[in-house]
């Protein structure tokens, strides 16, 4: 009886486990604009699972059964490809999208005619399905390095270049957690110190097509890598490091690392200038 208990339990640990995450999206009548109210619904499911280690996401597109078969079709492929953009816009990895279809049109049960307005407005919808990977990856264990901070503190030639490791954004947003910000004072207080580096700040974003920049979910505007870069520059600034010394450039998605999605939001420091201390 205790074994049959034990089993029954890792079954439900392991159903559990891999239940899918789904979010619908509803549209106007003939609209695959996402109204303002839903994208603000989306952007809140996308920052529920912004962390989570995704195995794929599923995006299907319907529409009510008004239409002809092929406008339906069209339209219901409009809508799905218009959440598959603000998941990239927001830096999920394009690769995990396996399905982005538009179904066409959902058929009427009926029902009492005062229910067909309602009915139609919810089959006007895309449904998002995300699974989880299962069983979740191990930690991957990586050799130790020097961490920014000891690279900063040592010699250092023009054209160097130094990735600010450790210092994690909100995906979308250009700002950094709390806990990123005290390893950001370390690197100001070395910064403001070697007064005779002269250095550009460079932004980078991940999973946005081609080499397109990610729109910053504050502002609206596709320009995160440069919002990023803006955000350590200013970041410096306040914490005694000159101005005329730093730039800052948005580098978009020019140079992705080809390794985790995660590892390609980042910021760079490229030493432009030494000069020689007296």
């Amino acid at each position: 009886m205790k074994s049959l208990i034990v089993f029954l339990s890792l079954c439900f640990q392991l159903s559990f486990a891999q239940q899918e995450l789904k979010h619908a999206v509803y549209f106007e009548t003939d609209q695959y604009h996402i109204p303002e109210t839903e994208h603000s619904r989306l952007l809140l499911f996308l920052s529920q699972i912004e962390n989570m280690d995704i195995e794929k996401i599923s995006i299907y597109g319907f529409t009510d059964d008004r239409g002809s078969d092929n406008y339906n079709l069209v339209l219901s492929q409009q809508r799905a490809d218009a959440i598959k953009e603000v998941f990239s816009n927001n830096e999920f990895d394009e690769s995990k999208m396996t399905n982005v279809d538009g179904k066409g049109k959902i058929l009427l049960n009926i029902i009492r005619e005062d229910d067909l307005k309602k009915i139609r407005g919810l089959n006007r919808k895309v449904e998002i399905i995300v699974t989880p990977v299962f069983p979740p990856k191990p930690k991957e264990v990586k050799p130790e390095k020097l961490n920014a901070e000891d690279l900063l503190k040592g010699d250092l030639k023009e054209g160097d270049k130094i990735l600010l490791d450790n210092l994690l954004f909100r995906t979308g947003y250009s700002y950094l957690t709390n806990e990123s910000k005290v390893v950001l004072d370390r690197i100001a207080d070395i910064l403001a110190e070697r007064t005779n580096i002269y250095f550009t700040i460079e932004g980078h974003v991940c999973c946005t097509q081609g080499e397109r920049d990610a729109i910053d979910r504050k502002t609206k505007k596709r320009n995160l890598s440069v919002a990023r870069a803006k955000y350590i520059y200013d970041y410096l600034a306040k914490k005694g490091v000159r101005p005329y010394r730093m730039k800052f450039v948005g580098m978009r998605r020019k140079m992705p690392l080809g390794g985790e999605p995660r590892l390609d939001r980042r910021v760079e420091i490229l030493v432009t200038r030494i000069y020689e201390t007296k």
